[in-house]
């Protein structure tokens, strides 16, 4: 078996952490983030990779940053024959990657080259994709721009959240960085195409906010690819409300003219809570009052008292940007 050292901070990188342990690989070093504030006490939370560490009694590193020549010490020293990386969250130098005897593997969430970059699950359920998956890859010191050597697909279910599709690739890429350590002297690199590449920008907290003047469609996938991070909201009396189920629906015709952006079409516990997009229109499902639980719609109309000064939801009111 290999000796390895690990860099990783998620629960996605977590478990492919518990799956090279399985396998009896040797985890030299762990590299993950620096400890964050998190919880409404805001103490100082260890990565979930952290975690796993320190539950296999294995040795941690977190630097808040590899460029200085200084904190390479751990990592020579760790001897390792991979560095094996998983949504570290920070950039390994060239000089790092160098320092193991086979470089650096890369454990990637979508197929490469499409979706390089650091959301590429949400960004594969915003754009409508029908398939994803996980490319291993050999680290080099572009933007997961490396040569593959292992890639899977996998089908993006219909209503398929983040949050779901995330644990599928999570397990799809434990069980992918196995089998390529395990027959990586057999794996020939595939150069990436340099047709097809496109980049997953960072989930931005702004970007949460619905836009009725969008296709309910979009809005759809948007909803479902902001689930559970950071939520999609609905700007109400003051509130950030979060939408976390919804689901495209067609609009009652209206003879005399299509329904603005943003108008309620119903809001009462047989229809739901449907709003007009445009075009077409969603059903609000599942809904969330900040500090509050996720509840249905029904429960939410019937809640509306507590929103002080609030309008009351009511068909033709016009939802718009706060």
């Amino acid at each position: 078996m290999n000796r390895l050292i690990f860099a990783g901070t998620p629960e996605f990188a977590a478990r492919a952490l518990e799956a090279l342990l399985a396998a009896g690989h040797r985890i030299a070093l762990v590299l993950t983030q620096p400890d964050r504030p998190a919880g409404r006490g805001l103490r100082l939370q260890p990565s979930a990779v952290k975690q796993v560490a320190l539950a296999h009694g294995l040795p941690v590193f977190q630097p808040a940053r590899l460029a200085d020549p200084a904190t390479h010490a751990p990592l020579r020293e760790a001897a390792a024959d991979f560095i094996v990386v998983a949504a570290y969250g920070l950039i390994l130098p060239q000089v790092v990657l160098d320092l193991p005897r086979h470089g650096g593997v890369n454990i990637h969430a979508s197929l490469l080259p499409r979706w390089r970059g650091a959301a590429p699950i949400q960004r594969a359920i915003e754009a409508g994709d029908a398939e994803t998956g996980i490319t291993i890859m050999q680290m080099e010191a572009g933007l997961d721009s490396g040569p593959m050597l292992l890639a899977q697909p996998i089908k993006v279910g219909a209503g398929e959240t983040a949050g779901e599709l995330h644990d599928r690739l999570a397990d799809l890429g434990a069980t992918l960085i196995v089998d390529a350590l395990a027959r990586y002297a057999s794996l020939t690199p595939q150069p990436q195409l340099e047709h097809g590449v496109t980049y997953a920008k960072k989930i931005d907290k702004l970007e949460a906010r619905l836009d009725w003047n969008a296709p309910a469609e979009v809005l759809a996938r948007k909803i479902r690819a902001f689930n559970p991070f950071p939520g999609a909201t609905l700007p109400l009396a003051g509130e950030a409300v979060k939408i976390w189920r919804a689901e495209v629906v067609d609009p009652a015709p209206d003879p005399l003219r299509a329904p603005a952006p943003g108008q309620i079409l119903a809001a009462d516990a047989g229809h739901g809570l449907i709003v007009a997009a445009a075009p077409g229109a969603l059903r609000l499902i599942e809904l969330q009052h900040p500090g509050g639980r996720r509840i249905t719609s029904a429960d939410f109309l019937r809640g509306q008292p507590r929103l002080q000064g609030a309008p009351r939801l009511a068909p033709g009111f016009r939802l718009s940007p706060e």
